[in-house]
């Protein structure tokens, strides 16, 4: 079978960043308009009053302490918590594209490709902008890349998916140059009225590219040694916003319609599963957690990256062995894996060996083990 690498990544931020003071304020502000609008039933007891967040309750919960946003203003307007865009014609690049095509050109350039070099194109989110046409099909066409495009969503996994499907396409010869693009404005599906999850995401969007080793021309390689998924079903992490809801008569701004999750039972679950996923798959490939020079994980939580590396290789470990990047982007979705990985693998020496892993809401984990060249 072919060899396929990894020839180059790129990262699109957004202009704006909220830091953890700036995002309280506007929260605690939501919380007493709230409490002061409904204080006749919070004193009948039939509604609770909602209890003020706080800078110290944020990073002792999650490592985060910033994140990067397409817009501010909405979020931190406390009549709003949530943010506004634009509308665009259909004849305009629309938002979701546009910023994959930031990042994809970076991806590019470090590949040493160009449009016409791309014969496939996976954009990979936990949300879509649109349900057609395909948001790959229009990052293809303002790339001039050819051959075909697809959507694919598997929450905060669909990065690592993207890279097996990706591999697979070059190893079956129905793509020569797969471009997978992650482009995630998680600041649209956070409920940022909820003091559980109002700090945990934030936008951002990351590119690779994707291709047979024997026509890479980048210095920059990283061979895949075997990519494994997992899904498992959960209801824990969920979002019920879709285009059936029209048509169930529902609130399209309900609670259920944005991000939610039970974080108890998602910790308590998904490391052990993930810490597994990881051993077994290095295991099928005669390899030990030990021999792996660096983890790219999932960046959900700080807590959640320290015990499943824990489990791994049954210590603690610092930045040099796994890079968290929570504390600038927060949780991006599928890309912060590919974020660590974009940031954090121009030290590693040939032979090198590195695991890109993402676990999320399904549940999904995905792995992929990558040899520096």
């Amino acid at each position: 079978m072919k060899n396929v690498v990894i020839v180059g990544t790129g990262l699109y931020r957004p202009p704006h960043t909220i830091s953890n003071a700036e995002l309280v304020q506007a929260y605690n502000a939501y919380a007493d308009l709230q409490n002061t609008e409904h204080a006749a039933a919070i004193a009948a007891g039939e509604r609770q009053a909602l209890v003020h967040s706080s800078v110290e309750f944020i990073e002792k919960a999650s490592g985060i302490r910033q994140r990067h946003v397409i817009d501010k203003t909405g979020v931190l307007d406390p009549t709003r918590m949530k943010p506004r865009f634009a509308p665009r014609p259909d004849s305009e690049l629309s938002l979701m594209a546009e910023i994959a095509v930031g990042a994809a050109q970076q991806a590019m350039a470090a590949a040493g490709k160009t449009g016409a070099d791309i014969d496939a194109v996976l954009c990979a989110a936990a949300n879509m902008q649109r349900a057609y046409p395909a948001m790959a099909c229009e990052i293809q066409a303002a790339l001039g890349a050819g051959g075909y495009g697809f959507d694919m969503n598997v929450a905060c996994s669909s990065a690592t998916f993207a890279i097996e499907q990706a591999a697979n396409a070059v190893r079956s010869g129905s793509a020569r140059c797969v471009l997978v693009v992650n482009p995630e404005i998680t600041s649209a599906h956070l409920e940022w009225r909820d003091r559980d999850c109002h700090f945990i995401f934030g936008d951002v969007c990351t590119a690779l590219i994707v291709e047979a080793e024997e026509t890479a021309t980048s210095a920059d390689r990283w061979r895949i040694r075997g990519s494994r998924l997992l899904t498992q079903y959960s209801n824990n992490i969920r979002n019920n916003a879709g285009f059936l809801n029209r048509c169930e008569d529902t609130d399209p701004d309900a609670r259920d319609k944005t991000f939610r999750q039970e974080g108890r039972k998602v910790f308590k679950e998904v490391v052990p599963m993930a810490a597994a996923h990881i051993e077994s798959h290095l295991g099928a490939l005669g390899l030990q957690p030990a021999d792996v020079r660096r983890y790219w994980l999932h960046q959900a939580n700080l807590g959640m990256n320290q015990l499943v590396l824990r489990k791994l290789i049954g210590q603690e470990v610092g930045d040099d062995i796994a890079p968290i990047i929570l504390g600038e982007y927060a949780n991006t979705a599928s890309a912060g894996s590919i974020i660590a990985f974009h940031q954090h693998h121009a030290d590693l020496q040939p032979g090198d060996l590195g695991v890109i892993c993402s676990f999320g809401a399904g549940y999904s984990i995905g792995s992929v083990i990558v040899e520096r060249l």
